[in-house]
């Protein structure tokens, strides 16, 4: 009878250590290939193949992804009962999707399907696909049997009443509506911009480690927007350096001001339930903001305790603005208005510091030096981040990419694609002149770039994968047999075919131990 004669368990499995000029050329091969922003290579051998997980990456959802992935169809329909949150549904629907809404708005029975087909013409058969589909995941509609046994849509009773509010009117008003006295010192929108990006640069300045000082031109965070930092992966605690940015923040910080309060809102809807709120009532209260109108005073009177304090917390991320806790008397900013609209403009900012995002302001030379034309300490201290600052002028930062440098970003969980990425989004226009003139892929010197991602496989040398060894194996048939399986279940780390010796995943053991037993006794 065959068996295996030892099992030993080991949970830390490592690969073999790649020679660094063998590094060199798949960087270099690499950069060849179509697609040079994935800089990243397992240091594996050709007789130790390894499983390696890629990082987690930031997932920014849009309003329709977050209604089809976070909500079911219950939840869905209790969201409907609020119209403002109808509205926005409406609003972003594609095109042909409102045209269907509107044309069965007012149709008290279900529409046959081959009706709603026909209204298309069949050149946009596919974009009539997918206003169906999206329709359907948002169940917006659903379908329906009616006599003849024909399939039929119908809307939701629930979003068909509240669109109808909206639209003619209707049903209870907004409580932000209610009349107020005119305002003694009102509130320009040049005011309500600086007021809203200042109180979202408190947060940022928070993440890239600048937020606690006393000569930062941003105020405190609040220590409610630390807890959705953290519970958003966004910054993670560390027992030796504390509070730290992730590599899910720096993603973070390379997206629009739009897309970063909208993910940093969803981050806190997913906490609502915590705090004692409703979460229909909040997205309903942040969509009548999104209606408002920028410049223009709102009542808080009539909003219940949890509203208020909901209120508050958008005060803090700058939403709104209010003198005092106590006032019934708030403006929205502009950040709350576009929260949700992915074709408004983007939060107010800076002629000067728009103009330098669109123009880019880094240059980087061959000796890692990196010149960034900035007085922003924004964009100061996400340089710090990766980078050692040598010298501050009033409009020029002058620092250097060195292994320690680097290495504190990758720590911190910045992958070394990122800093690339960011070095080359925000590159001066003269650097992508250089790359047009010597036909690279990259307006970053090659050097600089092989270099980068040299420290972070310095780093990468052991890759750990949990398993367990079999080994002492009494044939090669018994051996070769095994190791098939295990390679046909996808569960197979390592295999050395002279020492009969073989790895397998901690959960794919007990798979393999029973397919060895049958195979013993089958064979016995």
């Amino acid at each position: 009878m065959y068996c295996v004669s030892k099992l030993n368990c080991k949970k830390s499995i490592s690969g073999t250590i790649t020679h660094r000029r063998e590094i060199v050329k798949q960087i270099r091969a690499h950069r060849s290939m179509a697609d040079t922003k994935s800089g990243r290579h397992a240091s594996t051998s050709a007789a130790t193949p390894l499983l390696v997980q890629s990082p987690e990456n930031l997932e920014c959802k849009n309003f329709q992804e977050y209604l089809r992935t976070r909500q079911t169809p219950e939840s869905l329909e209790k969201l409907y009962s609020y119209p403002p949150i109808c509205l926005a549904v409406f609003r972003e629907l594609p095109e042909i999707a409102r045209q269907f809404v509107i044309r069965i708005l007012f149709v008290d029975q279900p529409v046959p399907q081959a009706v709603v087909s026909s209204w298309g013409a069949q050149r946009v058969a596919k974009e009539q696909l997918e206003a169906t589909n999206c329709l359907s995941a948002l169940s917006v509609w659903r379908v329906t049997a009616i006599p003849g046994g024909l399939a039929a849509w119908e809307l939701s009773p629930t979003f068909k009443k509240s669109v109808r509010q909206v639209l003619l009117g209707g049903g209870k008003p907004w409580a932000i509506t209610n009349s107020l006295e005119r305002d003694s010192k009102p509130r320009d929108v040049a005011f309500l911009d600086a007021y809203a990006m200042s109180r979202w640069r408190c947060v940022l300045h928070y993440m890239v480690g600048t937020g606690n000082r006393s000569n930062t031109e941003t105020e405190a965070i609040s220590p409610d927007a630390v807890r959705i930092l953290l519970h958003a992966n966004l910054m993670k605690r560390d027992e030796r350096e504390g509070i730290t940015i992730t590599r899910q923040g720096f993603q973070f910080l390379l997206l629009d001001t739009r897309a970063q309060v909208w993910h940093f809102m969803l981050q806190y809807l997913d906490t609502c339930q915590e705090r004692g709120l409703v979460l229909a009532e909040c997205l309903s209260m942040l969509f009548q903001l999104s209606f408002s109108t920028l410049g223009r005073d709102y009542s808080s009177e009539g909003m219940n305790k949890q509203m208020l304090m909901f209120l508050q917390h958008l005060r803090e991320f700058g939403l709104v603005f209010q003198r005092k806790r106590k006032e019934h008397r708030f403006y929205p900013t502009r950040l709350a208005l576009n929260v949700t609209n992915k074709e408004a403009a983007e939060a107010s900012i800076s002629v000067d510091e728009e103009r330098m995002q669109e123009r880019g302001y880094i240059v980087v030379e061959t000796n890692y030096r990196v010149y960034a034309y900035t007085d922003s300490q924004l964009q100061v201290a996400v340089l710090g981040l990766f980078t050692e600052l040598l010298y501050r002028f009033p409009n020029l930062v002058v620092g250097v990419l060195t292994r320690d440098s680097v290495r504190q970003a990758l720590r911190g969980g910045i992958t070394a694609e990122q800093i690339v990425s960011y070095l080359e989004q925000y590159a001066h226009p003269n650097m992508k002149l250089v790359e047009s003139a010597i036909q690279s892929k990259s307006c970053l010197p090659p050097t600089v770039v092989d270099q980068i991602k040299l420290w972070e496989m310095e780093r990468n040398r052991f890759t750990y994968t949990e398993g367990v060894v079999y080994n002492q194996f009494l044939s090669q048939n018994d051996f070769v047999t095994l190791r098939d399986y295990a390679q046909s279940q996808n569960v197979l780390v390592w295999q050395n075919e002279r020492t009969r010796t073989m790895v397998v995943q901690k959960n794919g053991h007990d798979d393999v131990k029973r397919y060895w037993k049958k195979y013993s006794k089958s064979a016995g």
